[in-house]
């Protein structure tokens, strides 16, 4: 029932019990019962009815006041996190993403084994670094109560607002129901696509992309991001622009998921396949 349908009945039910007793009253019961004696049940009548009905309503009033404000507070939260998500992911991210760049490029200058063998080690901890803040802001974006807000809604919003702010048509064909998915899963799934989306923004400079995705059994399910964009050379994980492919590669490992990445008759796709052990 209704916010607007509780009120209502609260204002309608004390109103139509009296009008029903003050009828039924002058017209069946008024040779039996006196005008002094009915007066006295009328008001009675009324409390018993509205002790029995309007408490009922009154505390579903306030059970949906409270879903309300609970609600309204879960939508607070979730815009402080993302705001938060993307702070950390415009300067944090993105600068250890450059610091990670120049590494690469002074490993290839320097000569002295020692210092290559340090810089090496260095990358290696940006790296960490830079996977845990990825994984920081994958959390932020995600609601930390999983019934707050539908995971598949929240995958289409995210696909929404990339096709928003990109101008990029997304296809969206999805056969994966979330049963299939464990709460990890879901993040994890959630992160490769969002970083494959981030890859098409930044790099593939496309016009369409397709999401799609396929639950064969309980066990095992394959999930694609292809773009029609401009492809890329054979080295798929040495070229610096490709350290997103590397993180989902990465984190594709760390699942147990298969992790395959094609490139050809202009189009390029980035699968993640789950198969059942």
């Amino acid at each position: 029932m209704s916010y607007r349908q509780i009120k209502w009945l609260i204002l309608i039910i004390p109103s139509l019990v009296l009008t029903t007793w003050e009828y039924t009253r002058h017209h069946f019961f008024l040779d039996h019962i006196s005008m002094e004696l009915g007066n006295w049940l009328s008001p009675l009548i009324e409390f018993t009815v509205s002790l029995t009905f309007l408490m009922k309503l009154f505390a579903m009033l306030e059970a949906t006041q409270e879903e309300l404000q609970r609600e309204r507070s879960r939508q607070i939260a979730l815009k402080e996190r993302e705001k938060i998500a993307r702070e950390l992911h415009d300067d944090i991210a993105q600068s250890l993403f450059l610091m990670s760049i120049k590494m690469d490029q002074l490993e290839h200058v320097q000569e002295d084994a020692k210092q290559v063998k340090q810089i090496k080690e260095l990358r290696k901890t940006v790296h960490q670094v830079n996977e845990y803040v990825r994984q920081a802001i994958s959390n932020l974006r995600y609601p930390t109560d999983p019934d707050a807000l539908p995971w598949m809604q929240y995958l289409e919003s995210m696909v929404h607002d990339f096709t928003t702010e990109t101008g990029i048509e997304a296809s969206w064909n999805w056969h994966l129901s979330e049963e299939q998915l464990s709460a990890k899963e879901k993040v994890e799934l959630y992160a490769s696509i969002r970083e494959a989306l981030l890859n098409v923004r930044k790099h593939a400079r496309a016009k369409k992309i397709w999401i799609q995705a396929e639950g064969y059994n309980k066990n095992s399910w394959s999930c694609i991001v292809k773009d029609d964009g401009v492809g890329f050379e054979n080295d798929k994980f040495g070229h610096k622009d490709r350290y997103g492919l590397k993180i989902m590669h990465e984190r594709a490992e760390e699942m147990g998921w298969m992790f395959q990445i094609n490139s050809e008759y202009g189009k390029t796709s980035v699968e993640i396949r789950k198969e059942a052990s």
